[in-house]
Order: structure tokens, then C-alpha cells, then sequence
């Protein structure tokens, strides 16, 4: 075959110089922009003359060219020519074999049907950073050559032209993994600070779900908690950090701890959120979060709630209806300068509520009002345990492995119980009305309502003792309306009396001559636990609990 009667376009180059017409240009319109072939001429100051481009024999360059060529010729792309650093690379081909047998290389990387759309098209084709056999990475581009410019008749044939990019190739890939590792660092760290274990409060059934984003670095700072917080009454938190990795699952953890230790002190939704949004500011004041805190107290069958620029809480009641709290909602945390608020949806028994992140209901092509819509309908028709529903509602919202983002559900559920599990669910209230006569009175009520509901001995005259104490500690420093409630579970009796005095008692030594101050200490050292708090509206409530015996089997 006559090389030279191929044009060849090597890949990213253009011809430089204009296709040749068959008629010299004129010397008289020289001059007049229009721009002669190449072609060899002789320098002013007389040294030899420099070789046209067109001059050059193909076949020297290409051999010359560090890349690998390779021409094939025809449907059956037979070897016409490959240079010596193909030859280097792949070994000797012989000259009119077919690609199918004398390239296995090519075959390996299934680059024959691209020589053959490169053949039909007549548009060049490249490949992008293929490990070929001899273990090295080459990008392949694949270009269109006509013979005599009759392709049609079977004079087509391609260049195939290798650039070796091993070492872009071995670079993407430490930085792949550099990522990877990155990634992994951060799921793990996110992991450990999530809790190891929830909470089971007495009267709530919880489960929740943690899935990290699958792309590449993506896991965020997302996070849940479940803590009892005494007298029957449980907090649960859920919240976003806003950005991905390490840093975000570092905030994140910060932000539990802190939660945690705000929760102890037994405040309102709101005023947890607000000391939230200072310590926010102070780890980091460009990092923002969103969070909502919500407390459940059995008695009154309702679960308060603050939220900083969180989605809101899903709550599906006995009948299945769902409904969504509504305000108040303020900025996300770390904002400052804003005063939260507290408000409240009904959970009573039979009820289910569910907190997660954006990750659950946001999408890029949708509207987060329909996501949210969405898993109000999947809520509605999700029954069964807290897992279950947890487990269906992800499903639901389609999060896979690959999901773009961070996804966190908290599912609670209270549950209606009746019969024998009833029994062991129990309510008792009295108002203290008048003055110290109040203190006799509550001794015989407590008395009475702990020998019906059968407890040991021991256990009944501890839970007396505590309730004098209790009701003694109020007529003395509290003021009306004063009441004294008896719960049990099936784990716990809870004593505790409220009044309309917010000062809160604290333990302290009582000196040998004091006559009073031994009360708290008492209690403190007779029961399980014990602790006090501020009620809405004004008031205080202070409770204590006496751990159950352990039933035998």
C-alpha cells in the first residue's frame, strides 16, 4: 500500500495550511489576505531552504511519534501500518491481518465496534483511560482516514492513536482512594457519636435508622437521641449539620454532648434550643444546623416541641390520620439573635410520630413540600413496630445505597395498652387542698393506692415515706394549687408533687441542730432517682422513683 496516498489527522491538531487548489495563485493578488501553501523557499540570508510540511514523508513522522499508531484499513480494519512504539508496547503485527486476529489488545478493550462507528460516521471517537494488556493506561482515538476520498467504496480506514496516561491514570486513582479513606473516616466517626444503643423509655416504643450519602465524602452531620429525662418523661432530638466529612461529624457530635447535658436540666423545648444557638455560634459561627427537641410526658398525652429551622415532626393518631406540627419554627441554630418558642401536638396511646432529616423527603427535582406530603402517606398506611415503620418509610422515599445524602428517622410510638399490660400502667392524683392537714391526708391516699396496686412491703413504705417528705417539702415552701400524682409502670413507681412555686429545692447537709432541710436528702436516699423542674405557666414539680422489683419466671 502507498502511504503517503493517506491523509492523516492526527488527533488534536488541525491542518494548518489550506486544501491545495489545482490553479497557482496569481503573483498580482498576493498580498490581499489570501494565505499560499506551504512550501520550501530560500531564507534571505541564504542558508538552505526549510522543508514544507507537505514535504514530510508520513511515514518518518509517524515513526518518530512516542505514541502508539496504528492504520487499519477497511471493514475488516486490516493492518496497514503500526509504528515502532506500538511495536515496543504490543510486540510485532503483520501487515494485512485483520484487527479481530492480529490486535487482541484492541479486542480486549472493546475498541472493534468503535472502529466500525468511526467507519460508518465518519466523526473521529476517543477512549477514555483503558488498562490494556501490557498493564499500562492509554486514552485511544479513533480518526476517520479517506483514500482517494472514497469511502464508500471501501477506501475508509481508521488511525487508531494511544497516548500512554498511566501515570494521570495512577494519580486519579491514589486520589480516589485518598477519598475513599477520607469517607470512611468520617461514617465511622459520625457512627461513634450516634447513640449505641436507644433509650427505651417505660411508656414509648423507639427505633431509628442512620444511612450516610453514597457518593464520594458525602456523609453529613446528621444526627438523633433518645434521653429520659425522670418521672416518666423522655426528650428526643434530631438535627443536621449542615456540610460533609469529618468536619460536620465533628460539630455534630459537639452539638449531642451539648444536648445531652441541657436536657439534664430538665428545661423547655425552647430554652434548650436557645442555649443550643450560643454554643453553636462559639464552635464554629460559619457552621449552621437545623434541630428539633421535643419532650413527651405520659400524663398528659402530648409531646411539646421547639424546632430551629427543621422539618417538622409527622404525628399518625390511633385512627390513622397524620398531621404535621406547625409553628413555631425559627432559624436554624448558629444563627443568633432570635428567641425560640414551644409548641405541642397530642400523642396519645395508639399514636406514632416520626422525626428525620431532609435527606428523606429533598430532592433536586422536586418540591420539598411534595417529600414531606409523600411521607405523610407512606406514615399513613406504615403499621407495625417502630423498626418496621422506620424500615418502610426509607423504602418508601426510595433511599439507596448511592442516595445523594445523609438520612436519619426516629420513630416513637406510644402504645395503647390494655388488659394485663394495662394493669401495670397505672395513674393516681390527689389536690393538696388546705393547709398541714393536706400532709395526713396524702400519706392515706399514697397508702391506699400502692396496697392496690400490690407492692411489696418494703416497697410501699418507701413510696409513703417519699410522698410525706414530698408533700411536707411543698406546704412548707411551695404555694397552691398543689398536687401530689402516683404513676407506675412495669418498671418504675413515680412519686411527684407539683405547686405554683418556681423555686427549685436542692440537696443539701442538714446541721445536727436544723429542724428542717433533711427532707430532699431523704428522698435522695431512699429512692432510685430523683429531680425537679419549672411547669409551664409558672410552678414547679418535684418527682423521686423506686426501681421495681424484677419479676421471676
Amino acid at each position: 500500500m502507498n502511504f503517503t496516498r493517506w491523509s492523516a489527522r492526527l488527533p488534536g491538531t488541525q491542518r494548518r495550511a489550506a486544501a491545495r487548489t489545482e490553479t497557482a495563485v496569481s503573483p498580482d493578488r498576493r498580498g490581499e489576505g489570501s494565505v499560499p501553501a506551504a512550501r520550501a523557499g530560500q531564507p534571505a540570508d541564504g542558508t538552505a531552504p526549510v522543508p514544507a510540511v507537505d514535504e514530510l514523508p508520513a511515514r518518518d513522522v509517524l515513526d518518530r511519534v512516542p505514541a502508539l499508531v496504528a492504520l487499519l484499513h477497511g471493514p475488516d480494519h486490516r493492518i496497514a501500518y503500526v509504528n515502532d512504539a506500538y511495536t515496543t508496547a504490543f510486540g510485532a503485527r503483520a501487515t494485512g491481518a485483520t484487527a479481530r486476529e492480529a490486535l487482541p489488545e484492541l479486542a480486549e478493550l472493546g475498541l472493534l465496534p468503535l472502529l466500525d462507528q468511526v467507519l460508518r460516521s465518519g466523526k473521529p471517537r476517543t477512549l477514555k483511560s483503558r488498562k490494556a494488556v501490557d498493564g499500562r493506561s492509554y486514552t485511544f482515538t479513533c480518526t476517520p482516514v479517506a483514500e482517494g476520498g472514497d469511502r464508500a467504496a471501501g477506501g475508509g480506514a481508521v488511525l487508531v492513536f494511544a497516548t500512554d496516561v498511566t501515570d494521570h491514570a495512577e494519580a486519579a486513582e491514589r486520589l480516589r482512594a485518598s477519598e475513599r479513606r477520607q469517607r470512611e473516616t468520617a461514617v465511622t466517626l459520625q457512627r461513634s457519636l450516634l447513640p449505641q444503643e436507644l433509650e427505651q423509655p417505660d411508656d414509648l416504643r423507639i427505633a431509628a435508622t442512620y444511612q450516610p450519602g453514597g457518593t464520594e465524602a458525602a456523609v453529613g452531620g446528621d444526627w438523633y437521641d433518645v434521653i429520659t429525662l425522670g418521672g416518666g418523661r423522655t426528650a428526643l432530638v434530631i438535627g443536621d449539620v449542615m456540610g460533609r466529612g469529618v468536619r460536620a461529624a465533628a460539630v455534630m457530635g459537639q452539638l449531642r454532648t451539648a444536648v445531652r447535658a441541657y436536657a439534664r436540666l430538665d428545661l423547655p423545648p425552647h430554652e434548650v434550643l436557645q442555649l443550643l444557638d450560643g454554643l453553636a455560634a462559639e464552635i464554629d459561627a460559619n457552621q449552621i444546623a437545623t434541630c428539633v427537641y421535643a419532650v413527651h410526658d405520659p400524663n398528659e398525652g402530648r409531646l411539646v416541641y421547639a424546632s430551629a429551622g427543621h422539618l417538622p415532626i409527622l404525628v399518625r393518631d390511633e385512627n390513622g390520620t397524620v398531621s404535621r406540627t406547625d409553628e413555631p419554627t425559627g432559624p436554624p441554630l448558629g444563627t443568633g439573635g432570635w428567641m425560640h418558642s414551644s409548641g405541642s401536638i397530642a400523642l396519645g396511646p395508639g399514636s406514632t410520630a416520626v422525626l428525620y432529616t431532609d435527606g428523606l423527603v429533598e430532592r433536586r427535582d422536586a418540591d420539598l413540600d411534595e417529600g414531606i406530603a409523600a411521607l405523610e402517606g407512606a406514615l399513613a398506611g406504615a403499621t407495625g413496630s417502630p423498626q418496621v415503620v422506620c424500615d418502610r418509610l426509607v423504602r418508601s422515599a426510595g433511599v439507596t445505597a448511592d442516595h445523594d445524602d445523609d438520612v436519619a428517622v426516629l420513630v416513637l410510638q406510644h402504645p395503647a395498652r390494655t388488659g394485663p399490660d394495662g394493669d401495670l400502667f397505672r395513674n393516681a392524683a390527689l389536690e393538696l387542698l388546705g393547709g398541714v392537714e393536706a400532709a395526713p391526708r396524702a400519706r392515706a391516699f399514697a397508702s391506699g393506692v400502692l396496697t392496690s396496686w400490690r407492692f411489696p412491703a418494703e416497697l410501699h413504705d418507701l413510696g409513703v415515706l417519699a410522698t410525706s417528705e414530698l408533700v411536707a417539702n411543698s406546704l412548707q415552701h411551695g404555694t397552691p394549687p398543689m398536687r401530689l400524682r402516683l404513676r407506675r409502670t412495669d418498671r418504675r413507681l413515680i412519686v411527684e408533687v407539683t405547686d405554683g412555686d418556681d423555686h427549685l429545692p436542692r440537696r443539701r447537709r442538714a446541721e445536727p441542730g436544723d429542724e428542717s432541710g433533711r427532707g430532699i436528702a431523704i428522698v435522695a436516699t431512699i429512692a432510685s432517682s430523683w429531680g425537679c423542674r419549672r411547669t409551664p405557666g409558672g410552678g414547679k414539680a418535684v418527682w423521686c422513683e423506686f426501681a421495681l422489683p424484677k419479676a421471676k419466671h
